[in-house]
């Protein structure tokens, strides 16, 4: 059976070229709405596996997707959320990866590639999380110097940037070519460095991607 989906966007013109891109992502558009309230009410009328949300929509085109999808989360978290927008917007992306798996920050010009559309919805669909790596690259940049990343070698801040993209660790060994071994333990010494003990009740990967992405 398809992945449903329920799309936000206020531009008619953007909303019905997503809801084809979405058709031929091999989807089901249950509803399309233009603004966050219209957003909540669709999920909570058709409980969709993907909520696609803009960021700015109506009356004040700020964070009004973001909110409505954070709301989302709160009260019927088990609906995965990927968030679109025009620009990066560095503090988003920290906001969602704070509520937890089946998140994902993609900027619009790379939804309109359908690979990276059907990629993100797969990936945001089964629980990971996925962000854009011009999201990623503009977060980095703002980072103080001084940090437990800085604890972390070259390889290490490698394998940590294509865990805050989302990646797998299959997918990091490929895209490193290196063996899962070694991925493994570059991901285990990267939560001893940040000081990221096994815990039942953190997702370590989550909170190293934190780490990663805060100020």
């Amino acid at each position: 059976m398809a992945m449903r989906v329920v799309l936000a966007e206020d531009s008619l013109l953007l909303r019905e070229g997503l809801v084809r891109l979405l058709d031929e992502a091999g989807a089901t558009v249950v509803a399309a709405v233009g603004d966050g309230e219209a957003l909540v009410e669709a999920v909570n009328t058709h409980r969709p596996e993907v909520a696609v949300v803009d960021v700015r929509m109506p009356p004040t085109f700020t964070d009004e997707g973001l909110r409505a999808a954070l709301q989302i989360r709160r009260t019927l978290p088990e609906t995965k959320i990927l968030v679109l927008s025009q620009y990066v917007e560095e503090s988003y992306a920290t906001d969602l990866l704070e509520a937890g798996g089946g998140i994902g920050y993609l900027l619009k010009d790379r939804v309109s590639r359908l690979a990276d559309l059907s990629d993100a919805l797969t990936r945001v669909a089964d629980g990971g999380t996925v962000l854009d790596p011009e999201v990623v690259s503009a977060l980095l940049s703002k980072r103080r110097r001084k940090d437990p990343i800085a604890e972390l070698s070259p390889r290490e801040r490698e394998v940590l940037g294509l865990m805050a993209e989302g990646r797998t660790n299959t997918a990091i060994g490929r895209l490193m070519v290196i063996t899962q071994g070694a991925v493994e333990k570059h991901i285990s010494s990267i939560f001893t460095k940040l000081g990221l003990p096994p815990s039942s009740d953190d997702h370590r990967r989550v909170m190293a991607v934190l780490a990663w992405l805060g100020p």
